[in-house]
Formats: C-alpha cells, sequence, structure tokens
C-alpha cells in the first residue's frame, strides 16, 4: 500500500533520523528577530526545548511581514456568519492597524511581556484580532470557549492569574442570544484572582451595562490607542494557555511557545494540507479550541493564506447547505471540520440534494479530524464531493497532526477507520502496559518518541509535575498520549480508543470527572459516574448512573431533570450533558474503584469480560437492566 520512495515515508525518516537538520531547513520559512545558532537543546527538562537561543514575535510573522512583503491588500480575514446576519472581509493590512491599536489599548492597561490575559469571545473577528494583539505585546493569552459557564471561566481565572480579560457582550446561538456578561461578572466574582480590567466588545445585538471600575469599552479604547510595535520575545517564551480537561475535572493549562510553533504550523499548512499563500483555507471550528488556534488563527495567518472564521452551524443556519454556500462563496481550496458536521448534514440530507447547485470546484480536499471518523461517513462524502476525504489524527497536547495523509507531499491510499501514515517528527509507537513494543497488528498504547517535533505542548502551567505524570512518566522517553491502538503491516496507525475517561463529544474533550462533581453535588445524590456512550451523531455522549440517598421520596425522573440541568448550568451546554440514570449500586473493585470500562461496554453492547475484582458480579445485571431501559 505505501512505497520506500512515497514523499511522506521519506521525509518522515529524514525527520526522525536527524530532527536538528529536518526542522532547521523548516525554520527558514520564519521571520527570526534573533536567528538561533542550535535547533534543539536535547538536555532541557522536561522535555527537550527547541531554537533555544533565538527571538522571534508571533504577530509579525502572522501578520506584520505579509504587509511589508506588499501583500496587505489581500484578504487576510473572511467573516461570515448567519446567525448575525453579516460579512466581512479584513485585509492584511487593516488587520495590522487593528491588532497593533488594540496592543497599544492593552498596553496602556498595564498589560507586557510575560502577563496572561484571558479572551473569552464568540465567533468575531474581534477573537482573532485579540489573541494577535496579546501576541504582539509578548504576553500569554488564554482564550475559554464562550459557551462555558461562570464556574469552568473562574477556574481558569484561578489558574492563569490574568491582569486583564477581552470579552463581548454576547454570543449568538440559532434562536437565542448568550450574554457573556452575566458569566464574566459571575465568575470574576467567585474566582479568588481578580484581574485588574475588562475590555468589553458590545456587540450590536446586545449592549450591556460596563462595571465602571473594572470594565472598558474595547472599541473606545481601541480608537483612541497609539498602534504598539511587536515585541520580540525568547521562541522558547509561552505563547498561549490552552485548557483541556483532565480526567481529575481540573482542567490541564497546555503551554505552546512561540518558536517552535510557528515552524510547526508554517511546514504544516504547506506540507499536511497543502496550501499555498494566497489561498483561502477553512477550519470550521471555534477559536476557544485547539483547531482555532493552530488552524483558524495562526497556520493560515502565518503562511499568508486567507482564513473563513464562520459563526455558524452545519446545519440550521439556515439549512444542510451552510457549508457548500461558504465554500462556493469564498473558493475555499481545503476544508477542514470534525465528523460530527458531516453526521449531522448526513442525517439533514442523507441524499445530497443541498449539495446541488453549488459550485464547489474550488475545493480539492477535505480534512477531518476530532473523533473516530466512522467508515459509512467517510463514503458519504467522498460519494458527495468527489475529492480526497482525509481523516487525521492530533490532540490539544500536540497541538497540530500526529498522522495524516499529508496533501502537499502527494496522494497515497486511504484506509478506512485509519488516520494514515505519522505526519514528520512523530516517532509514533505501540507499547504493552510493561513500556514494550508490541508486534504490527497488536492494540496497545500509542505514545511518541521523544523529542517531540516543535509546536508541541512544552508543560502545563503551573504544573510541571502534573505534566511529567500526565504525559512522560508511565513510559520514560516517550509522550503518553492516552489513545489505544495498533500499527498496520503498511505501517498505517488505527486509533482505537481513549485509554482514560476524558470522553470526546463532537470533537470537544470533555472530563467525566468534572460532570461527575456536578452530579454528586446534587442534595438527593449518594454516589455516581458519567460514562462516555456510542453516538452515530457526536462520537460519544455523556450518561450519568447515580444511586440515589436512601429515603429520597421524589420521582427519578423529577431528579434527573435537575441534574442535567445543573451540568448544562455548571459545565455548559458544550457537554450535551441529556440523559441520566437512576440505579441501585454501581460496580466497583474491591477497593472501591467505580467499574467505568465495563459500564461503558455493556452500554455500547460491546463484549466484555468480568472484572476479577469486582466486589459483587450480580450488580453487572442490574446496570445492564438499568442501562436497557436508556
Amino acid at each position: 500500500m505505501t512505497t520506500r520512495s512515497d514523499p511522506q515515508i521519506v521525509a518522515w525518516e529524514a525527520s526522525v533520523a536527524d530532527p536538528e537538520q529536518f526542522w532547521g531547513v523548516a525554520a527558514q520559512a520564519i521571520d527570526w528577530v534573533k536567528p538561533f545558532t542550535r535547533v534543539l537543546d536535547r538536555d532541557a527538562q522536561p522535555v527537550p526545548r527547541w531554537f533555544p537561543d533565538a527571538q522571534v514575535n508571533t504577530c509579525h510573522n502572522a501578520v506584520d511581514r505579509h504587509v511589508a512583503a506588499g501583500r496587505g491588500e489581500q484578504a487576510a480575514l473572511i467573516y461570515d456568519s448567519p446567525l448575525a446576519g453579516k460579512r466581512q472581509r479584513i485585509s492584511y493590512a487593516e488587520l495590522q492597524q487593528r491588532v497593533a491599536r488594540l496592543a497599544g489599548a492593552m498596553a496602556e492597561l498595564g498589560v507586557g511581556k510575560g502577563d496572561r490575559v484571558i479572551v473569552y469571545m464568540p465567533m468575531i473577528p474581534e477573537a482573532v484580532i485579540a489573541m494577535l494583539a496579546v501576541a504582539r505585546l509578548g504576553a500569554v493569552h488564554s482564550v475559554v470557549f464562550g459557551g462555558f459557564a461562570a464556574n469552568e471561566l473562574a477556574v481558569r481565572i484561578d489558574d492563569a492569574k490574568p491582569k486583564l480579560i477581552l470579552a463581548a457582550s454576547c454570543g449568538i446561538e440559532p434562536g437565542r442570544l448568550v450574554p457573556y456578561k452575566p458569566l464574566l461578572d459571575e465568575a470574576i466574582e467567585i474566582s479568588v484572582h481578580r484581574p485588574e480590567h475588562c475590555l468589553i466588545w458590545q456587540r450590536e445585538q446586545l449592549k450591556v451595562n460596563l462595571d465602571p471600575e473594572r470594565d472598558r469599552d474595547w472599541r473606545e479604547c481601541e480608537e483612541a490607542a497609539e498602534p504598539h510595535p511587536c515585541v520580540p520575545v525568547a521562541a522558547t517564551d509561552p505563547l498561549y494557555i490552552l485548557y483541556t480537561s483532565g480526567t481529575t475535572g481540573q482542567p490541564k493549562g497546555v503551554v505552546r511557545d512561540n518558536g517552535g510553533h510557528l515552524v510547526a504550523l508554517a511546514w504544516s499548512i504547506r506540507h499536511v494540507y497543502g496550501v499555498q499563500p494566497g489561498e483561502v483555507y477553512w477550519a470550521a471550528s471555534d477559536v476557544g479550541w485547539v483547531v482555532g488556534h493552530s488552524y483558524i488563527v495562526y497556520g493560515p495567518l502565518v503562511s499568508g493564506c486567507t482564513t473563513v472564521l464562520y459563526e455558524g452551524k452545519p446545519v440550521g443556519t439556515p439549512d444542510p447547505g451552510a457549508f457548500w454556500r461558504v465554500i462556493q462563496d469564498y473558493g475555499v481550496s481545503v476544508f477542514f471540520t470534525a465528523p460530527t458536521a458531516f453526521r449531522a448534514i448526513k442525517r439533514e440530507d442523507s441524499g445530497g440534494s443541498y449539495r446541488q447547485g453549488y459550485d464547489l470546484s474550488s475545493l480539492r480536499a477535505l480534512f477531518l479530524a476530532g473523533e473516530r471518523l466512522d467508515p459509512d461517513t467517510l463514503q458519504w462524502a467522498r460519494d458527495q464531493l468527489g475529492i480526497p476525504v482525509i481523516d487525521h489524527w492530533w490532540q490539544t497536547e500536540t497541538g497540530w497532526p500526529i498522522c495524516a495523509s499529508c496533501l502537499g507531499l502527494g496522494e497515497r491510499t486511504i484506509k478506512p477507520g485509519s488516520p494514515s501514515l505519522p505526519v514528520p517528527g512523530w516517532d509514533v509507537q505501540v507499547l504493552d502496559d510493561e513500556g514494550q513494543a508490541l508486534p504490527r497488528g497488536q492494540i496497545g498504547a500509542l505514545v511518541c518518541k521523544l523529542p517531540l517535533p516543535p509546536g508541541s505542548l512544552i508543560g502545563l502551567w503551573g504544573a510541571e509535575q502534573r505534566f511529567v505524570s500526565s504525559y512522560l512518566s508511565h513510559f520514560p522517553g516517550y509522550y503518553e498520549s492516552a489513545d489505544a491502538g495498533f500499527i498496520d503491516d503498511d505501517g498505517y496507525i488505527f486509533v482505537m480508543s481513549r485509554t482514560d475517561d476524558v470522553i470526546n463529544v463532537a470533537g470537544h474533550r470533555l472530563s467525566t470527572g468534572a460532570m461527575e462533581e456536578v452530579l454528586a453535588g446534587h442534595a438527593d445524590v449518594a454516589e455516581c459516574a458519567v460514562i462516555g456512550v456510542r453516538d452515530p451523531l457526536k462520537g460519544q455522549l455523556p450518561l450519568g448512573l447515580v444511586v440515589l440517598k436512601a429515603g429520597v421520596q421524589r420521582s427519578d425522573a423529577e431528579v434527573v431533570a435537575e441534574l442535567v440541568a445543573r451540568v448544562r448550568q455548571q459545565v455548559g451546554p458544550v457537554a450535551a450533558f441529556k440523559r441520566a440514570v437512576v440505579v441501585k449500586r454501581l460496580p466497583k473493585t474491591r477497593s472501591g474503584k467505580i467499574l467505568r470500562g465495563t459500564m461503558r461496554a455493556i452500554a455500547d453492547d460491546q463484549p466484555y469480560k468480568m472484572p476479577a475484582t469486582i466486589d459483587d458480579p450480580a450488580i453487572l445485571a442490574e446496570i445492564a437492566a438499568a442501562l436497557a431501559r436508556y
């Protein structure tokens, strides 16, 4: 299926044999304030570091250098919002002016190099402008998805300790507005750390009152400010913190640096996605997730592409032809979204009638990632589009693809169920629990040998020991992906499942532990567990199993309704928590560990072995009966 002459295999072998040479050449695509003399510091702890003696500015590479090169009139950003009824093109020159002025406004509020700034925004141009302005100052941004509830935002405020928060007055969902300001106010009220200021972008759909002591009108401050130049930072300095769920319910702040991040994204846009400067690239995600960071904002802009910012849904805004319209209207060359989106379109329009009438001739490839791509959805997308449909695998922690069929390195056979071959830079192996390599075809832990390539995480914010224990300690010398899978005889990688209790809902990794904490806080709940069960649309959905306290007189349905509401309020609608089952007891080991994996197998109608350490085997029949009612 593959040959040694495949350009992707040749590049991969070169990257593994001599990573310094490979990435030293790739780094020539970046403008450096101070060029590197060393490509890789292998002695750095806890992980090797890239370009350790260089200086750079990410915003310069994403914006200013394109203006200086005479391409200021090219569209940098296309904003399309069927929810707001608005379309807007922003050139690189216009983007530079707005970013520089916002950076000036933030500097006047005391933000400087190394300070943290939280961005709590919907999918509007100001979200991108905010991220770039923070990077311009050499500060560190932490984007929090606008759908998260106040307590989730408060946790991130206390961890990142921002000097400033940038927020909008509201987000827009189909049929309703989502006021952000009350959520922001509540989050600041319940957090220990208090930011000095908040800049609020007043959307025309909802104007809000500002706290005169703390809040500032974003538009007024930006218009009054002097443009601020780009601030040089060390290549190893942090660019951003992005929180991802942990199994304890306490989010992990993934840290990305400036230099390696720039090099990896510039290389990946051209070689993985096959997109050239000046072309239109669209990642239908949200800036609050890693896809938004890497491939709505930084990757396309660093590479001189035009990026699409879409505030809408795959269906319902207004119909299942929404994606086709955007591709036609802007001449999108390469499109990236989650399998969930295509499952939603397929569900509403299985015959593809809404596809008819749109000119999609500009589109030459579709990339899908975020959860497992089922073969039916893969084939449906192929049939509808008649172009390569490429599954690929990566994580918040890795920042860019681990495995893919690299379009910029030629086409190759796509195997349904596999995200294809390792991307150059990623030495993927399969190990057993003892750390021994497994033969081809056997399922084990998917790991990546150190050094990780540029652009991968360099740590967890303020939690080095947690970084080591979460990713590096189980298999010394390797990054533990927490995914299980195997490599076939052709070198194709198959990612089968998670090895922890983080579930994947429509491409969003969410902690079952965080949801369990919310359920356990209900006055009638004695104990609980949350598992991810298979869902044909979203990949997984959370299902709560709760044991009520003795003497509860209320109906199960009444308690379940309150539990669903609690999770929606405290975790947010993004959790998609809609079902819970009341059971008499939960299956546990003799040491008291809840057998979540066994319950998940029962719920998914999968075979399982009776756990040797179960305290009471009869309980599994009770669980099966309860889940059958679900």
